[in-house]
């Protein structure tokens, strides 16, 4: 267990560092209040699993675009085949829908903001 959440979000350009400011390229979000998503991600981390997505900061920020969003999508069955319970892999289907639409809306970012 983490101890910490992460939230996703979609935005139509890169967006700004300044949370505020990125209300303005903001076109829908992901969020983690039960911490599945980050445990997820930290647990495959911690075992060593290579990949895009076990490369998200858990604890800071991380952004991707479109082309390694598309990347990262294609590492979520393997993934999923690794998590410990339903609940990570529910959480990882989340995920790859986000990732899906920003693979499919050019110029777009998901910013993965994590505590």
């Amino acid at each position: 267990m983490t101890g910490v959440g992460i939230d996703v979000e979609l935005h139509s350009a890169r967006p700004a560092r300044n949370w505020k400011k990125a209300r303005t390229t903001f076109l829908r979000g992901c969020y983690d209040p039960s911490e599945t998503l980050a445990d997820a991600l930290g647990s495959l981390h911690y075992l060593g699993v290579p990949g895009r997505l076990t490369a998200v900061d858990i604890y800071g920020d991380t952004v991707m675009n479109q082309q390694e969003a598309s990347v990262a999508l294609t590492e979520v069955p393997g993934l999923k085949d690794r998590c410990a319970d339903e609940r990570q892999r529910s959480a990882l289907d989340g995920l790859a829908a986000m990732l899906r639409e920003c693979a499919d809306t050019p110029g777009s970012y998901l910013w993965f903001a994590g505590d």
